[in-house]
């Protein structure tokens, strides 16, 4: 399930989609497996044939809710923003836009370095403060790729060198009013972004 390319603004590129670790589902294979064991007992016990119906509805019953959000759960990172999004009927999700972003941080525990999984902390100015994603495949390799596309966005924002392409200031000033009114720039932020915008001191 990929992330809808009709979400994306114009000039919006996905530089990295993934769900969480597959580590995340260790405990509903774990009931899978005791699943199949007591089917094994039952069989050898002869058990009653609906024993064999109710075995499989408790086992889907127990792994059912974890495999639903594992498997709803998405994690992109665009030239522009990190999204969350997770869900199957009742959904929710996040937008963190790169350029408020101040800190990014993983923590591994050993049992996660072996797996290559682990959580990652983003803090970010404004209203969006930190949030801990966990479950994240190789955080290591995703901190590296944040911080990168945070450079990249800031010189893009910026109109500095090394931009992926060259805005125009009246350009700038929208994408500037629609964070402003998505409420992704506090009132000083978009102030202070405006009058660098427009050579104020």
């Amino acid at each position: 399930m990929a992330y809808p390319t009709r979400l994306l603004s114009d000039d919006e590129i996905i530089e990295a989609e993934f769900r969480p670790h597959w580590s995340g589902l260790l405990r509903e294979g774990l009931v899978v497996v005791i699943g199949l064991a007591i089917a094994v007992i039952l069989v050898i016990l002869d058990a009653p044939a609906w024993t064999f119906v109710a075995l499989p509805l408790l086992v889907l019953v127990f792994i059912a809710k974890g495999a639903i959000k594992w498997f709803t759960t998405l994690h992109v990172i665009t030239n522009e923003r990190v999204i969350y999004r997770a869900g199957f009927i009742a959904k929710r999700g996040k937008e963190i836009p790169l350029e408020v972003i101040n800190d990014i941080a993983f923590n591994q525990t050993i049992v996660e370095k072996i797996f290559g999984t682990g959580d990652l902390m983003i803090e970010s100015a404004g209203t969006h403060g930190q949030t801990r994603y966990r479950d994240i495949p190789r955080p290591e390799a995703i901190q590296s790729l944040l911080y990168a596309a945070r450079e990249t966005r800031m010189l893009h924002i910026k109109g500095g060198q090394g931009a992926a392409t060259v805005e125009s200031t009246a350009s700038q000033l929208d994408k500037l009013s629609r964070l402003h009114d998505e409420g992704k720039l506090t009132d000083e932020e978009f102030d202070e972004e405006k009058k660098k915008l427009l050579g104020g001191n």
